[in-house]
């Protein structure tokens, strides 16, 4: 068993709290020393309330879902002797009902760009081996009650 965590800090700095006209802005720690600026969504919580410039909640699980996914076709990769050069993925997200009437992400699309090299380049279907064997070893889309698309790559 594994444990993972971050810490989530949010000060209240003065604003009444009570009207629910506070800001949603906080900090997000990561144990390796990495801190990024959090915010509840502007499509959930309006701006000056929430901040465009920093992640929220469902682009930071559309975010893990993808990376988690590309660290493991890499490794794929080149456990299957090829060279990857570039992974680039632009990945979306789309919340909706889920199957219990919940407001959910549903379905996240990955789009993998791929630039390969050398001499043993990878087929259209070891690409699309590489790509299911990356989906059904990682641990998010594992976690993931959704549809997960891969939509390129």
């Amino acid at each position: 068993m594994s444990a993972y965590t971050a810490t989530v800090t949010w000060a209240r700095d003065g604003a009444v709290f009570t009207d629910g006209k506070y800001s949603r802005a906080h900090t997000v720690s990561f144990d390796g020393g990495v801190s990024i600026p959090g915010s509840s969504s502007p499509s959930v919580v309006r701006v000056p309330l929430s901040r465009e410039d920093a992640a929220d909640p469902e682009e930071m699980f559309v975010a893990s879902l993808s990376m988690c996914h590309m660290l493991f076709f890499l490794d794929f990769a080149r456990k299957a002797g090829f060279t990857l050069d570039s992974y680039a993925d632009a990945a979306e997200g789309v919340m909706d009902k889920d199957d219990r009437g919940r407001m959910a992400l549903t379905r996240i699309t990955l789009r993998p760009v791929l630039a390969w090299s050398g001499d043993k380049l990878p087929s259209a279907q070891d690409v699309a081996d590489l790509h299911h064997k990356a989906h059904d070893a990682c641990f998010i889309a594992n976690s993931f009650r959704g549809e997960v698309v891969i939509a390129g790559g």
